[in-house]
């Protein structure tokens, strides 16, 4: 059965989204021991998620620290123990192998059993 996470999330694929960024590129998390995103982490505005917070989404292939954006959803990274699954966008939705988008999101989801949906 799937998750309520994955279900929400599985209606942004390949569709535009709108963006804002909590953890830009640069800044830090304490509660992850996280020095500085590599990426800008954020959220979709007014989409609750499971969890009680928005739905989250990482922004790859953007260097410069944001705080929107507007990008296509070329895929999810979905958790398979927890129901807190991300968006992975990208800003005109330039397709990233899976591999690609475990490097530039492994900082965070190495502490995560997760896996790639298109």
């Amino acid at each position: 059965m799937e998750s309520e996470s994955l279900k929400l999330a599985r209606t942004f694929l390949g569709k535009k989204v709108q963006l804002e960024f909590d953890q830009p590129v640069g800044s830090s998390y304490a509660p992850h021991k996280i020095d500085s995103y590599p990426i800008n982490y954020g959220y979709v505005p007014g989409v609750p998620a499971p969890d009680g917070d928005y739905l989250d989404a990482y922004l790859l292939n953007v260097s410069e620290p944001l705080e929107k954006a507007e990008g296509v959803c070329i895929a999810i990274i979905h958790r398979l123990e927890d129901d807190d699954d991300k968006l992975v966008v990208t800003p005109k939705g330039e397709q990233l192998s899976d591999e690609e988008i475990y490097e530039q999101t492994s900082f965070q989801e190495h502490l995560y059993k997760g896996i790639i949906i298109r």
